[in-house]
């Protein structure tokens, strides 16, 4: 195969990430060759060498490598499933759906899931140009956003960026959190572990997080908190509050507390204030029924 040359004249392409561009352009290729064919070079953009965080403009020339791309797999999904994300739908107009992502439920598919919510909505929906704005862990339900054209992609990505997005949880921690620990302000560093996954620690060489803590209610082995986020670090909340000996109920990578047995990570992304287009929409998220029987059930 020779190498391909790509002109980027669609004005719906502009400002996205090469290696989103590329995950959608290469459709079958694997996303670990796509960063490995990123990092060599062999990527070039108006025949320089750029990072996978490129943002690319009007007019530029993408030079791809000769790649062996296997047929795409269509994507499977049971009729329940795409009832259960159509029921989760909280808003949607035609720049955007705001969803109430269910529990278990990857944003995107990878290396050892094969459709995420993104690639699900693409497919049911026939949407191929479909967006993830932002990203919330698998095991963590609530808010989550989908855009429909590059422009206001990019415009909610600019927001998050400018850290004018207003982000709140609810949770679920082990004990009796102290009420005078308001806020936690840490630095995180990302790591892997020996097998292979990907985890946050408390490091003096990673990146500044704070995230402030309110008191929701308590019961005697358990406190219910509400999260506000001033950085989005990944895994942020979950270590914020390890680091404090209250972990997130359910977390089987952050907690070793096995007294209370939880149905699932007790973390929800319960409301997401964001300015677009010179309107501030506020998107609220119920708590799902789980985590509210869960509570209810605690003594």
């Amino acid at each position: 195969m020779p190498v391909e040359y790509v002109d980027i004249t669609n004005a719906e392409d502009v400002g996205q990430r090469i290696d989103n561009f590329l995950l959608r352009s290469l459709k079958g290729l694997p996303r670990q060759r796509i960063y490995k064919i990123l990092r060599s070079g062999e990527v070039r953009v108006n025949g320089g060498r750029i990072k996978p965080s490129h943002r690319l403009q009007l007019g530029d020339r993408i030079r791809i490598p000769p790649v062996t791309v296997k047929a795409e797999q269509p994507v499977q999904m049971a009729d329940a499933t795409v009832d259960t994300l159509e029921a989760a739908i909280l808003y949607e107009d035609a720049d955007l759906i705001a969803l109430n992502k269910p529990s278990g439920f990857a944003v995107h598919g990878g290396s050892s899931i094969t459709s995420g919510v993104i690639e699900l909505f693409r497919a049911f929906r026939q949407a191929p140009r479909l967006e993830l704005a932002h990203r919330i862990d698998r095991d963590t339900s609530g808010c989550l956003l989908l855009c429909k054209r590059r422009s206001v992609l990019a415009e909610v990505q600019a927001a998050f960026r400018e850290r004018v997005v207003k982000k709140k949880y609810d949770l679920y921690v082990a004990g009796a959190w102290p009420k005078s620990i308001r806020t936690v302000s840490l630095r995180l560093q990302r790591y892997e572990t020996a097998w292979g996954e990907r985890r946050v620690r408390t490091s003096s060489a990673g990146q500044l997080a704070r995230t402030d803590f309110a008191i929701v209610a308590q019961k005697q082995k358990a406190t219910h908190l509400a999260a506000s986020l001033h950085t989005g670090r990944t895994h942020q909340i979950r270590v914020h509050t390890q680091s404090q000996q209250h972990p997130i109920l359910g977390d089987d990578k952050y907690s070793a507390t096995a007294e209370l047995r939880a149905p699932r990570l007790c973390l929800h992304a319960s409301r997401l204030v964001i300015p677009i287009g010179g309107d501030r929409l506020d998107f609220h998220a119920p708590m799902p029924d789980d985590m509210t029987a869960f509570w209810k059930a605690l003594v």
